[in-house]
This record gives C-alpha cells, structure tokens and sequence, in this order.
C-alpha cells in the first residue's frame, strides 16, 4: 500500500494547487516581462510561432513544478520531456495562442495539466489578458475565477439540443494544404450550424464550451498539451469530450460539447474531413 505522503502528493487538490501557483507565476511573468522588440522564430511552418517567452514561461513552469526535487515527469509544448518516478506528468503549454499573444489580443493562456498513471486529474488554464483563471480537479467540479471582479463560479454549459442553433469554436492547423483541407470540410459544417467562430486559443475555446459561451468546438491536430487541462474544465462542468468515431480525442480531431449536441456535432464534422480528404 503506498504511504500516505505519496497518497497526498497524487490527490487531485492538492496537484490542482500547485498548478495553479505555477501558472499563475507563469501568466505573470508573460504579462509584466514582454521586450517591446519580442523577436518571433517559426517552429512546424513559416508561420508557427514561437517566441523567447514561450520557452522563458516553459522554464519557469518546469521549475516551479520540480521544485523540491519532484520526481515527476514533464511534457511540455518547447520540448521540456522528462519521464518522471513518481506516477505523476505535468502537461504544460506555456503560452497557448502565441499568435494572439504576439498581435496583442487578450485571448492567449497558461495550461498546466496534471496525470496520474496516464489520466489527467488537474488542470489549469490562466488567461491573465482576460482576467479570468479555469480550473478543475477529477470529482471535485470546475471552476472559473473572475480576477478584475474577485470572484468564482461553476461553469456551467449551454443547454441548446440543436445543432443548427448551435455556436460553435473551432481552430486552424498551420500548414497550408491542410488549411486548405480545413476550409473545405468548413463549407460543409457551416451551413449546418448557427455560426463558427476562431478566437485563436483552444484551450479558452474548450472553456468557451465549459462556461456556455460556446455550443461546441471541434479542432483538428490538437496535441496533449493543447486540450489536457481544459478538456477536464468541460468534463467536470458535465460536457463530453472525443474524437471522431472510434478514434480518441486528438487522435485527429478534439469536439466538445454538452452530451445532447456530442453526436450530431461529430458525425457533421466526420462527414467535412471525410470530403476533404483529410
């Protein structure tokens, strides 16, 4: 049986706290330390940016959350990989939407995640531009604070059961061919639904979905670090989180939405990818 010590250091609190602390210092450090002349390198494409605070909030990240000689692992969006003892991951994307982030739009966040033998049971999306910190811990509900107004909420989904009401979230790879893919399977999901909207965060999309804001959202190509910690925001304010049929989330594409709209929604979206060859 293990110790109690490392009972406590696996429990859902008690990670989801100190995600939270990190991702605070994290969205901090991007809001009060950004170099007027910020120099943007490229990653996948051309037009994938990094920047040197992407990687300056990864490091900060990854330390905060070792401090103390953890022996967890870590999974990060710059490269930070390291395979840990204890049981424990953390999945961080120090800066999901760096291209809002770059362009001066406030939709940009901080996602620290926390797994436990491989399920995520922490998570955290700060967007300080926003004012607004989501958070959830598997079987103890979600929550978003409001900064500016000192005050909390549970997120709580919309209620719409009809996909041609309904709003909905979605994003764009990088690469041009597959945009170009993207934008045809788009043709087919649009007139189907009440409208689309691309804010340029898919962490704050899922949360969209957790708070009601959103329907639904749907991406393709999401890596873990991306929908980790505000898949669990929706789950735990009772929406439904997947793939396409037969597939898991961010095998090829991540939809979200409450457990009414799921089917509908993913069977539209297969039909697009499956005419657009993708």
């Amino acid at each position: 049986m293990p110790d109690l010590p490392d009972l406590l250091d696996r429990d859902p609190r008690a990670l989801l706290a100190r995600a939270l602390a990190s991702a605070t210092e994290a969205a901090e450090f991007l809001l009060t330390q950004r170099p007027r002349d910020l120099q943007v390198d490229a990653k996948s494409t051309a037009t994938d940016a990094v920047t040197a605070m992407d990687r300056g909030s990864e490091a900060l990240l990854v330390r905060l959350l070792l401090a103390g000689g953890a022996e967890d692992g870590v999974l990060g969006e710059e490269g930070a990989d390291r395979a840990g003892s204890s049981g424990v991951r953390w999945v961080i994307d120090p800066l999901d939407g760096t291209v809002n982030y770059l362009y001066g739009i406030p939709e940009w966040s901080v996602c620290v995640a926390a797994e436990v033998d491989g399920e995520v049971v922490a998570g955290v999306v700060h967007a300080p531009a926003l004012g607004l910190v989501f958070s959830a811990a598997r079987g103890y509900g979600a929550q978003c604070v409001a900064l500016d107004e000192s005050s909390s909420y549970a997120p709580k989904l919309g209620s719409e059961t009809r996909l041609a009401h309904a709003l909905v979230g979605t994003g764009f790879g990088y690469d041009a061919e597959r945009r170009r893919r993207q934008a045809v399977a788009l043709t087919h999901i649009v007139p189907q639904v009440r409208d689309i909207r691309r804010a340029g965060s898919a962490a704050i999309d899922l949360c969209r979905v957790a708070e009601g804001r959103y329907d639904g959202y749907f991406e393709m190509g999401l890596n873990p670090w991306d929908h980790a910690a505000a898949a669990l925001v929706v789950t735990e304010a009772g929406g439904v989180v997947g793939g396409l049929p037969g597939e898991p989330v961010g095998a090829r594409m991540t939809i979200a939405t409450n457990p009414a709209l799921f089917g509908s929604l993913q069977a539209v979206v297969a039909e697009g990818m499956a005419i657009a060859g993708l």
